[in-house]
């Protein structure tokens, strides 16, 4: 089913390394135990998108609400990973006055550093770019622990910071009326929160726009994800806004952003290019058969299965006619592989885009479109995702017979419609600037910083 599994290993390679696996395992495993073997080995196949789920003990009803009534133990502090180093940059509440900067030295004494380099070999990213890891392992680095020993009440952590150790004992506190409150006004849908995709669980948005100078010559927007919800709207009112500013620059933010829909660039896109555009090239598939492997029925309660019943007909009807056969491939009909037109609204001004390694799977391919139409400057680190392209798009959700571990496939390769660089690494900034630690401490951006430098240099010598 997956159109380019032998893109960055070979299937002899894969074999082997099977075949290995399968003499390491001589006793029964919990789920858990086979994950843990398992997935290492899928990684190495560095599809970035290719990943067992992580297999969880399934929470009755009142453990839910007993969780939901606590607030989170790992969850309130923000994290940096940096080789075998794990270390405290945020305490969101003022927890045990743990100060940003501190090293987490075991968890329950066990080396922090043994669970950083056991679960950095659950992560790939698209290729062999050096920068992906890092970023997506600080998010998801209690996703792993949590799945391994449980939602435990407590947690004992050492910690360094300035050369002094101490040992914490981190409590999973029960939330207060006033916490509650917040909740379910985090919770409230405003028709800002909408437009700007807000994110209860972060306090946060997906989408930001401000200008960043008083006579608003500089336009900035920040993408932390995707997700296509109001995006449209949001585009439009933002890029009117800026048209209307006759703004000179441009700054798009995308790090940190790990991907999303590929209507939301394609919309994204059409604001950016003052010619007509085609921002994929045409999405290859396994055969024809491919679009039905999808799980039509996934994730339905009683009513939604009744209801898509009555549409299954016209759906497989719909994803026959989806493919299409050209020089002996078949390929999947897109709307992003089509020529579009640019908005009444286009930018026709200078654009920089700022890029990391957290900038993963859509984020890349925009920005690898983006740079090869020469229309942008990338400023920051190599991209997470591949330059060339990913494969994902939609899946089939295929569940191990005995583990019961799931394993999304996907199913459609999606590349930009450049000139490839078959390099199998990220995309590569034009400008390379590092955020340290420090940076992140401080609340210093040193990339967005060179680039209004940038800027601002531009202007006095536009004046001379």
């Amino acid at each position: 089913m997956h159109p380019k599994l032998y893109w960055y290993i070979s299937k002899e390679k894969l074999d082997h390394q099977f075949d290995s696996l399968k003499k390491t395992i001589n006793e029964p495993l919990t789920p858990i135990q086979f994950y843990f073997k398992l997935q290492p080995v899928i990684a190495n196949i560095r599809e970035g998108h290719l990943a067992l789920r992580i297999p969880r003990k399934k929470l009755t009803r009142r453990e839910i609400k007993s969780l939901d009534a606590k607030k989170g133990m790992f969850s309130r502090f923000g994290y940096y990973i940096q080789d075998d180093h794990l270390y405290i940059i945020e305490n969101k509440d003022s927890i045990e006055n743990i100060k940003p900067g501190t090293e987490v030295l075991s968890i329950n004494d066990i080396p922090a550093s043994e669970y950083v380099k056991k679960y950095r070999s659950l992560i790939s990213s698209d290729g062999f770019n050096t920068t992906f890891q890092p970023y997506f392992l600080k998010d998801v680095f209690f996703n792993f622990y949590t799945a391994e020993n449980g939602f435990t009440n407590s947690a004992k952590i050492e910690t360094l910071y300035e050369g002094q150790r101490k040992t914490i004992t981190l409590h999973r506190e029960i939330k207060s009326e006033k916490d509650l409150e917040e909740d379910k006004e985090q919770e409230k849908r405003t028709s800002e929160k909408k437009v700007n995709d807000y994110v209860a669980f972060t306090n946060s948005y997906n989408r930001n726009f401000k200008f960043l100078d008083k006579d608003s010559t500089i336009a900035y927007i920040k993408v932390k994800s995707f997700s296509s919800d109001y995006s449209k709207k949001f585009y439009k009112e933002t890029f009117e806004k800026i048209k209307n500013s006759k703004s000179d620059y441009l700054i798009i933010d995308v790090r940190n952003n790990y991907g999303g829909a590929l209507d939301e660039i394609n919309n994204l896109y059409s604001y950016l290019s003052p010619q007509p555009y085609v921002l994929i090239k045409p999405s290859e598939v396994t055969s024809k058969l491919t679009p039905l492997r999808t799980n039509y029925f996934r994730k339905s309660t009683p009513l939604d299965y009744a209801l898509k019943s009555i549409f299954y007909p016209t759906f497989v009807f719909a994803q026959t006619f989806s493919t299409y056969k050209k020089d002996g491939k078949v390929y999947y009909k897109m709307k992003a592989n089509k020529s579009a037109k640019p908005q009444k609204n286009v930018f026709n001004g200078k654009i920089f885009v700022l890029i990391n390694g957290g900038s993963f799977s859509a984020s890349s391919i925009i920005t690898a479109k983006l740079k090869n139409d020469k229309r942008v400057t990338l400023v920051g680190e190599e991209t997470g995702g591949a330059n060339d392209g990913t494969v994902a798009g939609f899946y089939s959700y295929q569940k191990l017979p005995n583990s019961h571990i799931k394993l999304p496939i996907g199913l459609l390769l999606v590349q930009p419609n450049i000139n490839f660089s078959n390099t199998k690494r990220g995309v590569m900034p034009d400008v390379t600037i590092k955020e340290t630690m420090q940076d992140i401490i401080d609340k210093k951006d040193p990339q967005l910083e060179w680039v209004k430098s940038e800027i601002n240099n531009e202007k006095k010598n536009n004046t001379k």
